[in-house]
């Protein structure tokens, strides 16, 4: 397999190329749907079965495998959209600097769409069935907690042995086998505008308001418990001299277990029901997104299938946690064993210019994942 991906090294690159030059912003329905449907096209000419599941907003869940009839025991998940605003690929294209590959989303994730592809091309090359033993989902609202593709995943995800679950893999072989629990927040304050220096004592400031609840929404930090509050957007007000009426923030939340995340939970909503500036009024919205994924020994026995498949292709990997949210813990909730990180090596998603994936480990990860495919189907 090792030598088959090196022979196609160059058409791997042309595709993610094409990929990456495709703007997929999670609210760019056309974008999203695009990429789509080069996948479809790419895994329907080497004999696999897609079923389109079509979204009115956000863009079409993709669901990949064998033939209808078939009943893989591994899960297979990637995300199709990107944090990045429609134009941005035409902004910085994708480009090549010595080993690396750059552009919008190369790292987060569209190298792990030409992976997955791949890894099935080099079991069908090796004539092993092991591809009929894969049920891959292509959603695209990951990047937003997965409204929509969530049901989906739990669906799938019923009666499967594994999870391999292909956010880049990070830099010197890290895989993912634990990450926080994620959840989303807003605070929406209603207050009473005025005139700031014709009647100000009129006017009741949902900014005021709402100043005091993020102060106290930032004390609840708790890094040595694992626990994040990050109050990371502001707005309100209409004008310097008009006493504002509306303010709203946004909450973002990570924690490492379900005892942490109802103590969270339990705490924002009494911050938002308190009142400092009398007369306003605090409506709190959100809920947890994501929970956390957990190493358990299951977990554990997978990893050592993965070592074993990493020492035949002579590839080091280590075992990392994470603070950030992925579908991995969608189906670790569901007990299924599952290892994240499998995806090609790269670092800075989410970042302006700095993300990139690594090239020259690129046809060694995509072994990795053919390989694991073929030890788990056995």
């Amino acid at each position: 397999m090792e030598t088959y991906l090196e022979t196609k090294e160059q058409e791997m690159y042309e595709l993610l190329e094409r990929i990456v030059n495709t703007d997929s912003g999670t609210y760019d329905k056309e974008g999203v749907d695009t990429v789509g449907d080069i996948l479809i096209e790419k895994f329907e000419e080497i004999g696999m079965d897609v079923k389109v599941h079509y979204e009115e907003k956000l863009g079409n869940h993709l669901e990949i495998k064998a033939s209808r009839d078939h009943d893989p025991k591994i899960l297979i998940i990637a995300h199709m959209d990107t944090v990045f605003p429609k134009g941005e690929a035409e902004k910085r294209p994708f480009k090549v600097i010595g080993d690396k590959a750059f552009g919008p989303g190369v790292n987060d994730e569209k190298a792990s769409h030409v992976q997955v592809l791949y890894a099935l091309k080099a079991l069908k090359e090796a004539g092993s069935d092991a591809y009929k033993n894969v049920h891959i989902i292509f959603n695209s609202d990951e990047e937003i907690g997965s409204p929509t593709s969530k049901p989906l995943i739990k669906q799938v995800a019923e009666n499967k042995q594994y999870s391999l679950v292909v956010e880049c893999s990070r830099p010197n072989g890290g895989l993912v086998t634990e990450r926080k629990g994620v959840g989303q927040f807003t605070l929406d304050v209603k207050g009473k505008s005025a005139h700031s220096g014709v009647d100000p004592e009129r006017g009741r400031s949902a900014i005021e308001e709402i100043s005091h609840k993020i102060i106290k929404l930032q004390k609840l930090n708790n890094y040595d418990e694992g626990i994040s509050v990050n109050v990371g957007l502001v707005q309100g007000g209409t004008s310097t001299n008009t006493i504002p009426s509306v303010a709203r923030a946004d909450i973002d939340v990570r924690f490492n277990n379900e005892q942490q995340a109802a103590d969270i939970v339990k705490k924002i909503t009494e911050i938002s029901q308190e009142e400092h500036v009398s007369g306003t009024v605090t409506k709190l919205k959100g809920d947890i997104s994501r929970p956390p994924m957990l190493k358990t020994s299951e977990t554990e026995q997978l990893m050592n299938v993965i070592h074993e498949a990493a020492d035949d292709l002579g590839i080091t990997i280590r075992e990392v946690s994470s603070g950030g949210g992925s579908d991995a813990s969608f189906t670790a909730s569901e007990g299924i064993p599952t290892v994240d990180g499998m995806g090609p090596m790269g670092e800075f998603s989410h970042s302006e210019k700095e993300e990139y994936t690594d090239l020259k480990t690129f046809p060694q990860f995509t072994a990795l994942l053919a390989k694991t495919i073929e030890k788990l189907s056995v």
